[in-house]
């Protein structure tokens, strides 16, 4: 999907992201209505759990931070490499880990707040490294992490107080971030739009094909979710971004130096030691003291 959207967006000269995001959301209303009509993969939906004050109270602001994530991230790929791109969202854990904590569906621990340093040098080196460094696109990304942290804090309280299934979230957040995005394209993109060119055959059918990788991402998450763990989706993520990073490379032919792939190491270890932390979290302590040459003490801050 990343580089689909990067492909569109850069090399085929759409430079539109608002317009993009607003499709995928259209197509995913669209959708999710079709599947709740004839399937019962939408139990949420059929359940009646969200009424008109949880729409507004809980769901609006979910599709807000989603909107603005998706714009924001994808007007990155404008005047970022993917890779780097990548190696920058290797933060947004952090960020979510803090927003976490403000949320209450955390506990804060010593522990953790040395994990969440070590991946922050490590995308700071990322940072360094850049040979094609944007501080529009640093910017427009570092908001996006930040919007996507927030999205998932909530969605993370909004599937826990309404015990919504995700394609049922979809099914409630869809519209109103299409609607919001909208507005954003009507304002900033519409007047720019080629739609002559949007109207042939070969480009409609690109746009068809974008759309229908996007919401089968979401399907897929779901399924992956309900076949294995959430702890599995992660792990898949790591792998994702490293062969993510890979075809990048091998496609767009982004360079990569040797000290954004130090960084991006170092941010990996901290994501997976964060991981293990929070299956085995006196495991990792102990390790951790092991390797500091000290002796374990309580780590609850």
């Amino acid at each position: 999907m990343i580089l689909f959207n990067k492909f569109v967006l850069d090399q085929l000269q759409f430079p539109f992201p608002m317009f993009l995001c607003c499709w995928h959301m259209v197509l995913a209303t669209i959708i999710t209505r079709v599947m709740a009509a004839t399937t019962n993969m939408l139990p949420g939906v059929k359940e009646k759990k969200v009424d008109s004050s949880a729409f507004t109270n809980k769901i609006i602001p979910v599709a807000t931070a989603f909107a603005i994530s998706l714009v924001l991230s994808n007007k990155a790929y404008i005047y970022l490499s993917v890779s780097y791109i990548q190696m920058l969202k290797a933060f947004t854990p952090v960020a979510v880990l803090a927003f976490s904590f403000f949320a209450g569906l955390e506990k804060s621990s010593a522990m953790e707040f040395y994990i969440v340093m070590l991946i922050c040098i490590g995308v700071a080196l990322t940072s360094v490294g850049e040979t094609f460094f944007s501080m529009t696109g640093f910017t427009f990304q570092t908001l996006a992490i930040f919007a996507e942290s927030t999205r998932l804090v909530l969605t993370n309280i909004l599937m826990k107080e309404l015990k919504l299934d995700p394609l049922s979230s979809l099914y409630y957040i869809a519209p109103p971030c299409a609607l919001s995005i909208g507005a954003a394209c009507v304002i900033f993109e519409l007047t720019d739009l080629p739609f002559e060119r949007m109207a042939t055959p070969e480009f409609a059918t690109v746009l068809l094909v974008n759309g229908a990788v996007a919401f089968t991402l979401n399907v897929a998450v779901v399924l992956l979710i309900g076949n294995t763990s959430a702890l599995i989706l992660t792990l898949a993520g790591i792998i994702k971004d490293i062969l993510l990073v890979i075809l990048s490379v091998v496609v767009f032919g982004t360079p990569v130096t040797s000290l954004q792939y130090f960084g991006y190491a170092v941010a990996l270890t901290g994501l997976n030691l964060h991981k293990e932390y929070k299956k085995n979290p006196d495991k990792i302590t102990n390790w951790f003291v092991t390797m500091c040459g000290g002796t374990k003490s309580s780590n609850r801050v």
